[in-house]
């Protein structure tokens, strides 16, 4: 093997090359900017390390041994390799991209987000395709992202892991809906947590997972805990299970709107205890420095700022359904 040290001995590698194509010292010497007996001594060494002559003389020249021959091809290609491997890295086409990418969205991506990504990046790259899936189970969350299986996520519970990169989307309110004829409907003063833990909850996060929940994660740092006693695994379900029912669904503001929209719900603040309901881009520092990646960080933050514009300007239409 051509190392030392255990580590491989590129420039021994590369003067092999040269000397096995240019079968002579001197004009390796020469390109490589050495002295004739520094080549001398490299080939010296290759000899003993290779337990072959690599060259031998024919003539008045020298030409490569068989194992030369062997060497020299094999070499031009790991050399190639490895140049292309430590090139910097190529600038991201996206308009001539077909790369696909995974998103995971916790909960969040609803009726007007998720259009706004996907018109985008037919806009700017309309050969990337990409795919929006649930949330996994914590572990898996983590062990996909560093393993590439997963690009990004959007997330919304309150405290995201800390070993993944970070950047801020939308901060919204927090309503809680509630079917019309509720007893909450009949409070005259703001609706408190403990009133509001009074009640049974709607929810799309499940009691088992309460640490990935916008809602229930709020919830822990204060040793308080809802009572969910309904779960569904779908956001269109939830105006068909909240209809008629006695369930309180709290959620962000603009999805609560979204549903009180149809006239059978009633909106409330959410107790102030909840605080605001904050998006933001977590991704792993495997990823972080591909320009592929970079572009699309930067495309859905680019989305966002839209949403954020649309909500100063007061149209909550422009922010996504953002769900628990």
């Amino acid at each position: 093997m051509l190392a030392v040290n255990g580590a491989l001995d590129v420039r021994l590698l590369r003067t092999l090359l040269i000397l096995l194509t240019e079968c002579s010292v001197s004009r390796t010497a020469e390109m490589l900017g050495h002295t004739q007996p520094t080549v001398s001594l490299a080939l010296k060494r290759l000899r003993d390390l290779l337990g072959d002559p690599i060259l031998v003389r024919s003539g008045g020249t020298l030409v490569p041994t068989e194992r030369g021959l062997e060497l020299r091809d094999s070499v031009r290609r790991l050399l190639a390799d490895m140049d292309a491997l430590l090139s910097p890295l190529p600038n991201f086409d996206p308009a001539r991209s077909d790369r696909r990418f995974r998103i995971v969205a916790a909960n969040c991506l609803g009726a007007v987000f998720l259009p706004r990504i996907f018109r985008a990046v037919a806009r700017e790259a309309p050969h990337v395709r990409v795919d929006v899936v649930p949330m996994p189970a914590y572990d898996d969350l983590m062990a996909q992202l560093a393993e590439g299986a997963i690009d990004l996520v959007v997330g919304n519970w309150p405290n995201p892991p800390e070993q993944l990169r970070i950047a801020p989307l939308l901060s919204t309110k927090i309503k809680c809906v509630v079917c019309e004829g509720h007893a909450l409907t009949d409070l005259t003063e703001p609706l408190t947590l403990d009133r509001w833990l009074q009640e049974d909850h709607l929810s799309p996060t499940s009691a088992e997972v309460t640490a990935l929940s916008p809602i229930d994660g709020r919830l822990l740092p204060l040793g308080r805990k809802r009572r969910i006693t309904a779960s569904v695994p779908e956001y269109a379900i939830v105006p068909h299970v909240l209809a008629g029912s006695h369930l309180v669904f709290t959620t962000g503001a603009p999805f609560a709107e979204q549903i009180a929209r149809d006239g059978r719900f009633t909106l409330l603040d959410a107790p102030p205890e909840l605080g605001r309901m904050d998006f933001y881009l977590l991704w792993h520092e495997a990823k972080h420095h591909s320009p592929a990646h970079a572009w699309l960080r930067q495309l859905l933050k680019g989305v966002a700022a839209e949403l954020r514009a649309g909500e100063l300007a007061g149209r909550t239409v422009g922010l996504p359904a953002a769900a628990e």
